[in-house]
């Protein structure tokens, strides 16, 4: 079966842990061990999030007194970070000589994209009020809450098409275990239609839809989306939440979820359900087999059955 795997950000580097190259990479060790086993019976293809990691890179130039780097760039340098951890964590895991590749992935968005207007995808860490409002005096920045505290929001234009969609289907014609589109890949524009000229684009693509559209285009059977909560819930800020655990696109769709969180999650495994016939899982990176094998998370497919 041929897999797509969406690792979420907050998997990688979880809210309040020290954005440091040790802690990523001991998260990317528990996230590889926990795909390991999966390679044996399936064809793997990963991505990523990259929120916390270009927030952080953001921060450094500002603090270095240097013009902030442009998201495109910051997206392109995520995309080779995080990849080289993943493949060094998993190939340990892995008889020797597995072939893993690492591909940055340009992703074309429209420039009107009505997502521009409103900035609504996080990135970086969380701060206070009075953090934000200094900030604000020496940045350009957006903010928008996230939970108690304070994070910064760009826009999150929708993904169109996948410009490497041929070399990532080559590499997994050759058995190769491929990450690619890390952070939603690097969203990028043409500059006029009659050049056919890219170029950046200050935005983040959604890691979920854009994982959804790489799904659908590589053919693939599934699509996990794995993060660090163990489902889709309804009425999540109740006392009473409900997982949801298996449903039909059409029945999903019905309800409405965080656009700044569970929203694109949701969106994304009902594109790829609805346009393949497919199967899509949300739900906790722990429980990595039994969301492949359907026995956890929550369900996304034609019949909504739930599991056990």
């Amino acid at each position: 079966m041929r897999i797509v795997i969406a690792l979420g950000g907050n998997a990688l580097l979880r809210r309040g842990e020290p954005m440091t190259a040790f802690t990523q990479r001991q998260n990317i060790h528990q996230a590889a061990a926990t795909i390991a086993p999966l390679t044996r019976d399936h064809e793997i293809v990963l991505t990523h999030g990259n929120g916390p990691q270009v927030g952080l890179l953001a921060l450094q130039a500002a603090y270095a007194g240097t013009e902030a780097y442009p998201l495109d760039v910051l997206g392109a340098e995520t995309e080779g970070m995080i990849g080289y951890m993943v493949e060094q964590e998993l190939s340990g895991l892995l008889p020797p000589h597995t072939p893993i590749a690492t591909l940055l992935t340009m992703v074309e968005v429209d420039p009107d994209d009505p997502a521009f207007d409103h900035p609504t995808k996080f990135v970086g860490p969380v701060y206070t009020k009075e953090q934000v409002e200094a900030i604000k005096k020496e940045q350009n920045w957006t903010f928008a809450r996230d939970g108690g505290r304070w994070r910064r929001v760009v826009p999150s234009p929708d993904p169109k098409r996948i410009f490497e969609i041929r070399p990532v289907i080559w590499l997994l014609e050759k058995g190769v275990i491929v990450i690619c589109a890390g952070g939603g890949g690097i969203p990028t524009a043409f500059a006029t239609e009659l050049k056919r000229k890219l170029r950046g684009v200050e935005a983040v693509v959604d890691k979920d839809l854009a994982s959804a559209l790489l799904a659908e285009e590589v053919e693939a059977h599934l699509l996990v989306m794995a993060t660090d909560v163990d489902g889709v819930y309804l009425d999540w800020d109740t006392d009473h939440p409900k997982l949801i655990e298996g449903i039909t696109p059409e029945e999903l769709a019905s309800h409405r979820f965080d656009e700044g969180s569970m929203g694109p999650k949701v969106e994304a495994a009902c594109r790829f359900v609805s346009r393949t016939g497919g199967r899509a899982a949300i739900g906790s990176l722990t429980e990595l087999s039994e969301l492949v094998a359907g026995t956890a998370g929550t369900q996304v497919g034609g019949g909504g059955q739930g599991h056990a």
